[in-house]
C-alpha cells in the first residue's frame, strides 16, 4: 500500500487555497463597502428611488403661471429612531417654475445630544429629475440637543419641463439617527 507524501504537494495546493479565499474575502468586502456610494452614484444619473441630484441645475425661465402641480409632504421615522418628525404643511399647489420654502418640524425626543439625518424619497420616479431641492436639511447631519425641537427647510422648485400628465408629486422623507461607529458595532451583537 502506497502512502501519500504530506510533506510534497498537499501543503502547497492549501496555501494557494488559502491565498485564494484571502483575496476573495478582501473583493467581497471591497464590493459591500463601495456598493452604498455605488448606489447613490446610480440613483442620481437616473432618478431612481427618487434621489435627485443636489447639482441639479435651477430652472432660470419664468414660471408657467397657467399650470398647477400639487405637492405632497410626507414623513417617517426610522424603526429604532426616537424622533418627532413632521411636516408643518402637507399638501400645497405650486406652479412649476417657481421657487418655495416649506419646513418640517423635528424633535429630539432622547434626554442626550443626538444626531440623525433624514433621506428623501420623490414619487412618481419619473417627477425625481424634475424636482429640484436647491436647499435641505437632507444635505447634511443633523445634530440635536437632548429634546431639542426644530423647524428645518426644504427651498424647492419644479421645473417647467415635467410631463404635462404628472399633477401630483410626493416629496417624503425617513429620518434616522446617525449611531457612532462605537455604538452601531456594539448593537449587531
Amino acid at each position: 500500500m502506497i502512502e501519500p507524501n504530506i510533506e510534497g504537494p498537499v501543503p502547497q495546493s492549501r496555501a494557494r487555497l488559502a491565498g485564494s479565499l484571502l483575496v476573495l474575502a478582501v473583493a467581497m468586502f471591497g464590493f459591500g463597502y463601495l456598493l452604498v456610494p455605488l448606489y447613490n452614484i446610480l440613483c442620481e444619473i437616473t432618478g431612481l428611488n427618487g434621489k435627485v441630484s443636489v447639482e441639479a441645475a435651477i430652472v432660470t425661465e419664468a414660471p408657467d403661471m397657467s399650470r398647477e402641480v400639487t405637492i405632497e409632504f410626507m414623513s417617517s421615522v426610522n424603526a429604532n429612531g426616537a424622533w418627532e418628525f413632521e411636516p408643518v404643511v402637507t399638501k400645497m399647489s405650486v406652479h412649476p417654475g417657481k421657487l418655495y420654502t416649506i419646513e418640517y418640524m423635528a424633535r429630539n425626543m432622547l434626554e442626550q445630544p443626538t444626531t440623525g439625518q433624514a433621506v428623501p424619497s420623490v414619487a412618481p420616479g419619473v417627477a425625481a429629475r424634475y424636482f429640484q431641492k436647491t436647499e435641505c436639511f437632507c444635505f447634511t447631519e443633523q445634530a440635536f440637543e437632548a429634546t431639542e425641537k426644530r423647524l428645518m427647510p426644504v427651498t424647492f422648485i419644479v421645473d417647467p419641463e415635467l410631463p404635462g400628465d404628472v399633477e401630483l408629486i410626493t416629496l417624503s422623507y425617513t429620518f434616522f439617527t446617525k449611531q457612532p461607529p462605537a455604538v452601531a458595532a456594539n448593537t449587531r451583537d
